[in-house]
């Protein structure tokens, strides 16, 4: 191919080269202009969800807070409660019945006496919790012996 470079053909290939770089600027401007305006959507979006989570934050803050000081008011209860009187006396009590039960399974020849005699107690409890032991010593006096108190409320049982 054989091309005439005259002055008409080099300013017709210079005016195209001039448009097309006109249009690839006026592109570019509206790139431009759309990843602004993203840039601005994204920005407001950002803030909005610091804003939620700033809120979130501070709600959690707050509840931490009173969670807090609910767990202080709750120690200080539960420590005042244990100071009053006979707490320190059940707490023993607790401590010598583990104990005790520890010993009856180390020590079998204890085991069945001590069951016996926990039995009569927990039913001599049992008995002076229900006040029917109280009412027979008021009807009947006192007694000078256990198997008097124990006959006198198995009458009383029978006749219920």
């Amino acid at each position: 191919m054989n091309f005439n470079f005259n002055a008409e053909t080099i300013l017709l290939i210079l005016a195209g080269i001039a448009f097309g770089a006109f249009l690839m600027y006026l592109k570019s401007l509206l790139t431009i202009r759309k990843h602004k305006k993203e840039l601005v959507e994204y920005k407001a979006h950002l803030e909005r969800q610091m804003k939620i989570t700033d809120a979130g934050n501070s709600t959690l803050v707050k509840e931490l807070e009173t969670l807090k000081k609910e767990n202080e008011n709750l120690r200080i209860s539960v420590k005042t409660l244990g100071q009053k009187p006979g707490r320190a006396e059940l707490r023993l009590l607790n401590i010598y019945d583990v104990a005790l039960r520890k010993m009856m399974s180390q020590a079998p020849g204890f085991s069945s006496a001590w069951e016996i005699s926990l039995q009569d107690a927990e039913r001599e409890y049992e008995a002076n919790e229900t006040g029917l032991k109280s009412i027979v010593s008021k009807v009947f006096g006192s007694s000078s012996g256990v198997a008097h108190e124990t006959t006198s409320v198995q009458q009383l049982e029978h006749k219920n």
